[in-house]
């Protein structure tokens, strides 16, 4: 535990650090996609057949323990959030970290995707490993899935941690994928890809389905927004290459007595550029007293 808080308060220093040197490059980790990290050990892992597909998950920490669910970004996987666990795991959390249809180790169908049928199969995973409600971490393409269950299923959850998500296709920022840091990590998830996916040949079609998944959808409506009672973060970074910082402001102010918490120093990739951090953010959302 002093370990892990030591990490933090390191974190902390790096972040004031680099906003305090301008130009310096290499200490603005904003700027840096630091590589996809291993999972930790996992007490269980393998795949579930949820719906129409085989979904992967790792499970770690007590089996007793709070059970919060954690789910990455699109072209992504459950790695990402290898670096984040373990913070989670100290405070007690059983933590259930899936790849999502398509994604990772996950197979995917002839269905074409959508949130709400990702959605389904969070929802299905949950049945099948028999947790009724559970806390939720969701990362990008995960934290727009975390408030489609907070609209459609929400007696599946306690809180909410939305981090770098939005509503509506206008809430990206134009072309965030054609150059930086976003270009770098869809280069990097192709190899990632071969590597995990038990369609290690499909990264092309696959990279086509979710490119146009993001241009068309999500279409998540203010009635919607307002109609959610769950406790929600609408959680990002301060550098977030894709998502309009307008848009964080509105989702936190639609969803009722949502809170708006920005990460410093970070960008969408916060869990790889700032663990610890990252980490910090979610243990507050899950542990604060939720009373205005």
């Amino acid at each position: 535990m002093l370990q892990r808080a030591s990490s933090l308060m390191a974190a902390l220093v790096g972040i004031m650090l680099a906003t305090s040197v301008p130009g310096a490059s290499a200490e603005q980790p904003w700027k840096v996609l630091p590589p996809m990290p291993a999972l930790p050990a996992a007490t269980v892992s393998g795949p579930v057949h949820v719906n129409d597909i085989d979904m992967w998950r790792a499970e770690f920490g007590p089996p007793n323990g709070r059970p919060v669910i954690m789910v990455h970004g699109g072209l992504a996987n459950a790695n990402y959030f290898g670096k984040v666990i373990p913070y989670l795991v100290d405070e007690g959390f059983h933590v259930i970290a899936v790849d999502s249809r398509g994604h990772g180790r996950s197979t995917r169908s002839a269905q074409p995707y959508s949130y709400e049928l990702m959605e389904s199969d969070v929802v299905a995973m949950m049945d099948a490993l028999h947790i009724p409600k559970a806390d939720f971490v969701g990362w990008s393409d995960g934290g727009i899935i975390g408030i489609v269950m907070a609209i459609h299923n929400p007696e599946h959850l306690n809180r909410v941690f939305a981090f770098g998500a939005n509503t509506v296709p206008e809430g990206l920022i134009p072309d965030f994928d054609k150059a930086g840091l976003f270009k770098e990590f869809e280069e990097r998830a192709g190899e990632e890809y071969k590597r995990l996916s038990p369609t290690p040949g499909q990264y092309d079609s696959f990279l086509k389905q979710i490119s146009q998944m993001w241009a068309t959808q999500p279409h998540i409506t203010d009635e919607q927004l307002k109609a959610i009672h769950t406790p929600v973060v609408i959680a990002d970074g301060r550098y977030d290459e894709g998502i309009k910082q307008s848009h964080d402001r509105y989702m936190a102010s639609t969803i009722p007595d949502a809170r708006l918490v920005i990460l410093p120093g970070v960008s969408h990739f916060a869990m790889l550029q700032n663990p610890p951090l990252f980490a910090r953010a979610v243990l507050d959302a899950f542990t604060a007293s939720w009373d205005n």
